[in-house]
């Protein structure tokens, strides 16, 4: 009997979670209103260091991802002020699950399933409206720290993590990269291949530049600068980066640029 109750009470908390992921992303690409987007920033190497750059951390830290959504999506000619605010959320303990290093399906479907449970039962409340897109930041002090794990980032429950360096001289990329994250969350998909290059011609933010490269700006999805055929840098900060037309019309911005 307890066995049985402990499955049904199981099986209601997924229906809940299953009808929540279905209305978001129901209204998610509508913008017809802003989307509060709640940052969680997390000390995930325990550090010092990691800890005083958390502390340290203001809402005007991520003022400039507000200023890029609101002119691209301005630029693709829908008039929505401030289509993203963004909410910082108190500094969480816990680590989000680690995304399985194999590419099995059935891996991947029971780390998203842990996410997603995760996600819901972990984040601590943030003041203010209820945030329809959240983003987990795990910092590291780069000096622990060379390489990062991906980033990764769901359109079912509209949950991002974004991997960061927690080092003010690495403040743009980390905009660039939760930015990128962010609009997985609403329907874009990656526009680089295998080796890290952007995809031509989606993966461009001018793929009509004659001569092709260098590329002046990074697409956001395609996540990096074009230079030469073989060579690609990553943006400085989002004053780097656009949102090309497939994108656009991936998340439901209506005019393509």
């Amino acid at each position: 009997m307890f066995r049985r109750i402990r499955i049904a009470i199981l099986l209601v908390i997924l229906a809940i979670v299953a009808l929540n992921t279905w209305t978001d992303g129901l209204f998610a690409t509508e913008w017809r209103a802003p989307m509060v987007v709640a940052l969680y920033p997390i000390n995930a190497d325990g550090s010092e260091v990691t800890e005083q750059y958390i502390a340290s951390l203001t809402p005007q830290e991520f003022a400039s991802i507000e200023s890029f959504f609101d002119t691209e999506i301005k630029e693709a000619g829908i008039a929505l002020d401030r289509p993203i605010r963004i909410a910082v959320a108190p500094v969480m303990k816990s680590l989000p699950p680690q995304r399985p290093a194999t590419a099995n399906a059935m891996a991947t479907i029971l780390w998203s399933l842990h996410l997603r449970w995760w996600a819901w039962r972990e984040p601590p409340n943030v003041s203010g409206p209820k945030p329809r897109i959240r983003i987990f930041l795990p910092y590291y002090d780069p000096k622990r720290t060379e390489m990062l794990d991906h980033s990764t980032a769901l359109k079912k429950g509209m949950i991002g993590v974004a991997q960061l360096f927690a080092d003010k001289r690495a403040a743009g990329s980390n905009q660039v990269i939760i930015a990128h994250e962010l609009l997985h969350t609403v329907g874009a998909t990656d526009k680089y291949q295998p080796d890290n290059m952007p995809r031509y011609p989606e993966g461009f933010a001018d793929p009509a530049l004659e001569p092709r490269y260098p590329q002046h700006f990074a697409e956001i999805m395609g996540g990096r600068i074009p230079l030469t055929p073989t060579n690609a840098r990553i943006p400085d900060s989002l004053e780097e980066v656009l949102v090309g037309p497939a994108t656009a019309a991936e998340i439901g911005w209506l005019k393509k640029k």
